[in-house]
C-alpha cells in the first residue's frame, strides 16, 4: 500500500449529515451493533450525532478509515441490502470515506464477525437479486447484451484511465517504481514467454479487449494471431489498431463467440474473459479451448478466482460488482477449473502463478487516473451516481485484492503430446 497516493473522493458530497427519523435510528443501531464485532482495524462512523469508533489498531493490523454519513438512508440500505446497499449508498453520495480501499481491506479482515449484515434483513432481499442475475445468462444472446452493457461505454472513457496498450488486466510490477505501461507490458511478455510463441505459431486469443495482447505478440515474435472479441467498441477499435500497425497480414480481429469459432492452432490465449463466460457454461468453455488447439497444443488462461473456501458462499449470493458492474459476472475458484478441466478436455495443468498482489498495485494506478480525469469523464456524458460507482468498484476489488479475498492466477495448459521444458528460473 502506498498511504501517500491514497485519495479521497474529490466528488463533492454535502459535509452536515441529516440526523436520522426514528426507523433509521433504529436501524442504525442495527448496524451499529455488527460495527462493534470488528476486531481488525478501526472504522469511525461520522453521523449527526457525532463520531462513534469501531475496532481497533494494532501492529499487526494498523489499518484505519473514517466514514461520514450524509444522509442516514444510508443505514436503510446497508442493513436491507447488505454490501451491494453500501455500493447503492455510496453511488447516491449518502456516504464517503477518506481512505475506502482501506475501508474495504477492513472489512475483508472482519468478514466472519460481520456475516450479519449480509445475512440478516438482507436475506430476505437475496432471492430477488439471484433472480435478476439468473436473467443475465451468458448464453449466446446473454453474453453480448452483458459484455456491451460494460465494455461498450465508449473507447474513449477506457482510454481516461488505462494506459496506451489499452490492456484491461492485471498488470505485473517488477519493481515499485515500474509505471503502469511498463507494467502492461511486463506481462503481455511474460505470457509470450510461456507461450513460447514462435514465427511459425497461429495463435489464437479468446478476449481481444483492444488488441494490445494481439499486436504486441505479432510485432515482437512474429507469430500469426486471431484473435475474438463480442464486443462492437473493441471489435472496430482494435482493427483500427492493426491497420495503423500494418499487421494485417499476421493479425485477425473477429466479432465471435467463443462457441462458434473453428480451426486448429498451435497456442491459446485467454486473458481475464473466463470471469464473462458464467458458472453454467465453464465446461462448454473450456472443452472448446481444448478442441481448438492442436495436439501438441498450449493455452495460457489468466483469471480472476475466489477463494475456495468461499467459493459455496460467492456461489450463492449476488454482490455489488455482479449486480452493478459486470452483469452476467462469476469468478470461479481454482479447485472449480482443474475439475472442470478434468471432466471437459485433455488438458494438463503445467504452470501456475498466483499474481494477485499485482492487480492490486494495478487498481490502484487505474483509480488515480481515473480520478485525476473526472473533468473529462462528466464531459463524455457520465454523472456523478456512474463516477461513485465506478471509484467504489475500483476501490472495492484493490481491496480485495490487497487481503486476497479474491486472486489472479496465470494457467499455463498443455495437450498431451506437448513436450516443452520446465520454465526458466525467470518464468518460474
Amino acid at each position: 500500500m502506498h498511504p501517500e497516493s491514497v485519495m479521497s473522493s474529490p466528488l463533492e458530497l454535502s459535509t452536515i449529515p441529516t440526523r436520522p427519523r426514528s426507523t433509521e435510528r433504529w436501524l442504525r443501531g442495527a448496524v451499529f451493533q455488527r460495527l462493534a464485532k470488528l476486531e481488525q482495524g478501526c472504522v469511525t462512523v461520522v453521523d449527526a450525532d457525532g463520531a462513534r469508533e469501531f475496532g481497533r489498531v494494532s501492529a499487526d493490523c494498523p489499518l484505519r478509515a473514517t466514514v461520514t454519513i450524509h444522509d442516514p438512508n444510508a443505514y436503510r440500505l446497508l442493513a436491507l441490502r447488505g454490501s451491494i446497499g453500501v455500493g447503492e449508498g455510496y453511488m447516491a453520495g449518502e456516504w464517503s470515506c477518506d481512505d475506502l480501499p482501506t475501508l474495504v481491506r477492513i472489512f475483508v479482515l472482519n468478514q466472519d464477525a460481520l456475516l450479519g449484515l449480509e445475512h440478516g434483513l438482507t436475506r430476505l432481499m437475496m432471492p430477488l437479486f439471484r433472480l435478476w442475475y439468473a436473467r443475465r445468462d451468458n448464453n449466446h444472446r446473454g453474453s453480448r447484451a452483458n459484455i456491451a452493457a460494460h465494455y461498450d461505454l465508449g473507447n474513449e472513457f477506457y482510454r481516461l484511465f488505462l494506459d496506451d496498450t489499452l490492456m484491461y488486466s492485471a498488470a505485473i510490477f517488477p519493481t515499485p517504481d515500474t509505471d503502469l505501461r511498463e507494467a502492461s507490458v511486463a506481462k503481455i511478455d511474460r505470457i509470450c514467454r510461456k507461450l513460447e510463441l514462435q514465427p511459425d505459431d497461429h495463435l489464437l486469443e479468446i478476449g481481444s479487449g483492444w488488441g494490445g495482447f494481439a499486436l504486441y505478440a505479432a510485432q515482437r515474435y512474429g507469430c500469426r494471431v486471431t484473435t475474438t472479441t463480442i464486443s462492437r467498441e473493441q471489435y472496430e477499435l482494435a482493427r483500427e489498431r492493426v491497420r495503423e500497425a500494418g499487421l494485417e497480414d499476421r493479425v485477425t480481429v473477429l466479432c465471435q463467440d467463443y462457441r462458434d469459432l473453428r480451426g486448429a492452432f498451435d497456442k491459446l490465449v485467454s486473458i481475464e474473459m473466463i470471469e464473462a463466460v458464467g458458472e453454467r457454461h465453464l465446461k462448454t468453455y473450456f472443452h472448446a479451448c481444448a478442441q481448438l488447439l492442436k495436439p501438441h497444443g498450449m493455452m495460457l488462461l489468466q483469471a480472476i478466482t475466489v477463494a475456495d473456501q468461499k467459493y459455496e458462499q460467492y456461489r450463492n449470493e449476488v454482490d455489488f460488482i455482479r449486480h452493478y458492474i459486470f452483469p452476467g459476472g462469476f469468478l470461479p475458484s481454482l479447485t472449480a477449473i482443474a475439475e472442470t478441466l478434468g471432466r471437459a478436455t485433455d488438458l494438463h495443468v503445467f504452470h501456475l502463478e498466483d499474481i494477485g498482489a499485482h492487480y492490486a498495485t494495478t487498481l490502484r494506478h487505474w483509480r488515480e487516473r481515473f480520478l485525476a480525469n473526472l473533468d473529462r469523464v462528466r464531459a463524455l456524458g457520465f454523472p456523478d451516481s456512474f463516477i461513485r460507482m465506478w471509484e467504489y468498484y475500483l476501490c472495492y476489488c484493490e481491496g480485495g485484492f490487497r487481503e486476497r479475498a479474491i486472486g489472479t492466477v496465470q494457467l499455463l495448459l498443455t495437450k498431451p503430446r506437448c513436450r516443452r521444458e520446465p520454465l526458466t528460473p525467470a518464468l518460474a
